[in-house]
């Protein structure tokens, strides 16, 4: 019993470049029944195309939050509020959705409704999974977009169930994994395997804005807006570009010896 144990905890922990590999946890074309959610045209991996994504705020609701415990409450907020920002800065469309709001999940963290006061904003009275909501689908249906960038509360429900049943439908889907949260990390990381295996593309916030940005000498945005949203929410980005600041426009001057490590 023991060493069965230590098997499926191992597969469980398995390094993310093995669980990425599509060899390795892609069901053989050959072997999906003809049922399968997995889109015969999805690739393992895909490019975020600005002008074919939506964003998608998930039940990131006030009750919620506070079942979070994979990430430190303060990093939590950051995320949350960094992947709302993400749609405003690439100027992308935006649906929210709220579970119950009227109970113990609360509302939309206010942050975030001041972001999209024009978004759609769909309050589901009982559906668990958003996708059962109509009013939801044909909101990110009337989007015309077929990538759907999402994150929610709680990663096992409010993420992985929308995402499943995205997929189902023929949607690429990128979970921001960094804006969702639940109760524990054996939690999360079992809900992000069972994405996985679906075809979702589990990514971080930077990952998500740096796909979306592609090349630092664009426009619309441009570096300004991009370098202003990395110092509110990527500090440790953010500190190094004020580093560098420092140095070219307050006269720094460099330790004697480093100058031979550049």
């Amino acid at each position: 019993m023991r060493f069965n144990s230590i098997i499926t905890l191992s597969v469980l922990y398995l390094p993310v470049s093995v669980l990425s590999n599509p060899a390795l946890n892609q069901i053989p074309r050959q072997a999906q029944p003809a049922h399968s959610s997995q889109s015969s045209e999805w690739l393992p991996w895909e490019r975020i195309s600005r002008n074919d994504s939506a964003l998608l705020v998930v039940d990131h609701q006030i009750g919620l939050y506070q079942l979070v415990r994979d990430f430190d409450a303060v990093i939590f907020k950051q995320n949350l509020l960094a992947h709302a920002e993400i749609g405003k800065l690439f100027n992308l469309p935006v649906v929210m959705t709220t579970s119950a709001q009227t109970g113990p999940n609360g509302p939309l963290v206010k942050e975030v409704l001041d972001m999209f006061p024009d978004a759609p904003n769909i309050q589901r009275n009982g559906e668990v999974n958003a996708w059962d909501n109509p009013e939801f689908r044909e909101a990110v249906r009337r989007t015309g977009k077929k990538q759907l960038i999402i994150a929610g509360i709680v990663t096992d429900v409010c993420t992985e169930f929308l995402a499943l049943s995205l997929r189902s439908e023929g949607f690429s889907v990128f979970a921001n994994i960094e804006a969702s949260g639940t109760g524990s990390s054996l939690v999360r990381d079992t809900a992000n395997l069972r994405m996985q295996g679906a075809g979702v593309h589990l990514m971080s916030t930077f990952g998500v804005l740096c796909d979306l940005m592609r090349d630092w000498r664009n426009t619309n945005p441009g570096v300004r807006e991009v370098v202003s949203y990395v110092n509110k929410y990527l500090p440790t980005y953010g500190i190094l570009m004020r580093g560098h600041a420092s140095a070219i426009l307050q006269n720094g001057t460099v330790l004697p010896g480093a100058e031979k490590f550049i």
